[in-house]
């Protein structure tokens, strides 16, 4: 299929298409509809940003048109599962402009959000049901949402529905379905481990796949920066000056880095921003939607918000600390390079990463080139992956090899705080001037606004 007109959809879905600009359908969605239309079950993989999501809600929508069944308050016809809130609002976002043409009503119900208004909308009664594991639970045990007329359930993000612990809870709602009815599966990936999930909940599915597992997007170039731990904040400084005015989106390993980051970013004149587990709902939207804007230019986010962030335009992904699942790489690199754009990814790896980063490479079976344009660039030899010893000593490293104590060596990448001396650099890089010695004023003015 090369247009959407010839995947039989019918006018009013088309007419929301053309009003979003849309005309060529991605691979999954043009090998996908037409077999979901059918009432198939379906496992569909598709590398991230290859329009997973309009690839489900399309046929979704239509089928339920062509039943012309009105709403029943409580009584969802089709239920769409997502392991967070934040990919939970992308699909209702998605429904919204898809269905703006037709008589079709849904909800979206997380956790972290008011109950009132949750219970108002199904008490009103909805077509689609859009909704996280657990709150999805805690609705159905006050009979707020009953199964009865569910033909349809929809995971999306399935693999990682599954690693953040919701199987339990997955099984417990498919069982509350009529015995008759459409399952889908949607991923970027699909490891092994959840084959026999799928044994569970799938009859006879189709499975399509438009890229291997845990491969990245080739319109994404990656590049690798080897630096020392202590050096990872001026590096990032560095980065961001070479993107003025850039969507820019940086992970960090833990909720505390990504405040730290963002407020020591902030200082340092960037328009930045954070998104977290922790952040109130209301909160992260707020956040979301000024990245989308372009009010601030820097988001600092989790693993666990990497995919719940679709927003056009990112440009670069920098990875301050790797991920040691490999498929928290392939997910956060995806966040730029969406659908037909291309985008950077930059992943910063200190001496003690190097196994990490070969592990990432041999799992995506590519290798990231070594970026050594930087003035933070430190040699690290591959033969360093065999020979990596466990290091709990803090407080080394901080600027350079052999020396400098104080907080922020490279055992954490958070604003290091203590004396930093050579080529060392604390600060972010903003405007920097190095002098013959190779000092930077910039990484002075931070190291003592954090002590003050």
């Amino acid at each position: 299929m090369t247009q959407f007109s010839e995947l039989n959809l019918i006018e009013p879905l088309q007419r929301a298409i053309d009003a979003q600009g849309f005309t060529t359908p991605t691979a999954i969605q043009s090998k996908t509809i037409p077999a979901l239309m059918e009432g198939r079950d379906v496992i569909g993989l598709s590398q991230t940003g290859g329009g997973k999501t309009a690839a489900f809600v399309l046929p979704l929508l239509q089928r339920l048109y062509e039943r012309k069944e009105r709403y029943v308050a409580n009584h969802p016809q089709a239920l769409i599962l997502a392991p967070t809130r934040e990919i939970a609002m992308q699909i209702g976002h998605v429904l919204r402009g898809l269905s703006k043409f037709l008589p079709i009503r849904y909800t979206t119900v997380t956790g972290g959000a008011p109950m009132f208004p949750q219970f108002r909308d199904l008490n009103r009664g909805v077509h689609i049901l859009v909704a996280t594991p657990g709150r999805l639970l805690d609705h159905v045990k006050r009979g707020s949402v009953k199964f009865d007329h569910t033909t349809t359930l929809i995971l999306d993000e399935a693999d990682r529905m599954l690693d953040l612990g919701f199987s339990d809870e997955v099984i417990e709602i498919a069982n509350s379905l009529p015995t008759e009815h459409q399952t889908v599966l949607f991923s970027a990936t699909m490891p092994k481990s959840v084959d026999r999930l799928i044994t569970k909940l799938l009859k006879d599915p189709v499975r399509i796949e438009t890229a291997k597992e845990s491969t990245t997007a080739a319109n994404v170039t990656q590049r690798a920066f080897y630096v020392h731990g202590g050096q990872k904040q001026a590096l990032l400084g560095h980065i961001l000056d070479k993107h003025p005015g850039e969507r820019v989106l940086v992970f960090m390993q833990t909720k505390a880095e990504c405040d730290r980051w963002s407020d020591a970013l902030r200082e340092d004149g960037r328009r930045v921003d954070a998104i977290h587990g922790d952040k109130q709902q209301r909160i992260r939207t707020k956040v979301l939607n000024k990245f989308r804007r372009g009010d601030i230019d820097v988001l600092v986010a989790t693993d666990v918000a990497a995919r719940g962030i679709d927003v056009q335009g990112i440009k670069v992904v920098v990875n301050i600390d790797l991920p040691t699942d490999p498929e928290n790489y392939v997910h956060r690199i995806g966040r730029t390079g969406r659908a037909e754009a291309t985008g950077d990814a930059y992943s910063f790896c200190s001496p003690k990463e190097i196994g990490t980063l070969k592990r990432i490479e041999k799992s995506i079976r590519q290798d990231i080139t070594v970026e050594k344009d930087h003035p933070f660039h430190v040699e690290i030899s591959k033969r360093d992956a065999n020979s990596q010893r466990p290091n709990n000593r803090r407080g080394r490293n901080f600027g350079k090899p052999g020396g400098n104590r104080g907080r922020g060596g490279p055992g954490r990448s958070g604003p290091g705080r203590g004396r930093s001396a050579g080529n060392g650099n604390g600060g972010f890089g903003n405007r920097q001037a190095q002098n013959a010695n190779g000092e930077n004023r910039s990484q002075k003015r931070f190291t003592k606004r954090q002590a003050a």
